[in-house]
């Protein structure tokens, strides 16, 4: 892409991303993840009510009248996103591709994460690790990423969404919330999911488009699967194909919902077709409510 034709869509991404980030999502964002620890803030004189476990004996010691340690949440966090950039993301039938929505959804957390002057990384993955920007803060590094988000070329097709769980974990060592922004097609990640799961704050944001639910009756289509190439000739007209395939969709659907409630991580669903800030508020939301 030419630099010009990329500055432009960077800026138009950051125009109305980082709008959305201040005006919508920065207060939901920053009740649904708080600090999660407690740091040391000052010593200040006893009163009564204090807990006597914060008690610091030393200075207590010093000047011969109870003193007590005060502690505050640590509300700076590292946010990282999983970002599938595998070839099931360029598939799109109305207003935008999959990946158009995967970039958008990644520069609105982005930018919600700086606003609360918190640090944001990701890891781009097919079916291995594409790209890691370690976690900084700063509108620069913001900006980096929606470039390589608009930009990158991934040289896999498939997709691993266990192995990309995995790097996270060695990678990242210290407790962040991470968003996974996948369409979850693709198996074999349930421990993967259920370790990262104990380790780190996990949301899960289900990109789909609407023809992946749902076949359409357009008669003899030849159908090409993005991610292995394999090249299939069908009868759209066939009832018992779309039922069948329906069905399919149906099963799979299911099938990672109830992975994700088990293995305890929070997720919504977001259509190519559809606006995406109402079901990610309530996703915050529902997380508040829980905190």
């Amino acid at each position: 892409m030419e630099s010009s034709e990329l500055l432009k869509k960077v800026r138009k991404i950051e125009i109305k991303t980082r709008g959305l980030s201040s005006q919508i999502f920065s207060g939901e964002y920053h009740s649904a993840f708080k600090g999660r620890g407690m740091a040391f803030s000052e010593v200040r004189e006893y009163v009564e009510g204090d807990d006597v476990r914060n008690i610091d004996w030393n200075v207590t010691a010093r000047f011969n009248h109870p003193y007590v340690k005060v502690f505050e949440e640590e509300r700076e966090l590292t946010v990282m996103m999983l970002v599938d950039v595998s070839a099931s993301g360029n598939f799109g039938t109305n207003i935008q591709f999959k990946r158009d929505l995967i970039t958008e959804l990644t520069a609105v957390l982005a930018f919600s994460a700086i606003e609360n002057n918190d640090k944001a990384g990701v890891i781009f993955f097919s079916d291995k690790i594409e790209l890691f920007i370690p976690p900084k803060k700063g509108k620069t590094h913001i900006l980096r990423i929606i470039r390589e988000l608009i930009n990158f070329q991934p040289t896999g097709t498939g997709t691993d969404i266990g192995g990309a769980l995995r790097y996270l974990n060695n990678m990242i060592k210290k407790k962040s919330i991470c968003f996974m922004i996948s369409d979850f097609i693709g198996m074999g990640y349930e421990d993967a999911l259920k370790v990262a799961s104990k380790k780190h704050d996990l949301a899960a944001l289900r990109i789909m488009d609407p023809r992946e639910a749902e076949m359409p009756d357009v008669g003899l289509v030849r159908f090409v699967d993005a991610e292995t190439g394999e090249v299939s000739l069908m009868d759209t007209s066939n009832a018992n194909l779309r039922r069948d395939y329906n069905l399919w969709w149906k099963q799979t659907d299911r099938r990672v919902n109830e992975l994700l409630n088990r293995s305890g991580v929070d997720h919504t669903l977001l259509r190519t077709d559809q606006p995406y800030v109402q079901p990610l508020l309530n996703l915050f939301k529902r997380r508040e409510r829980r905190a």
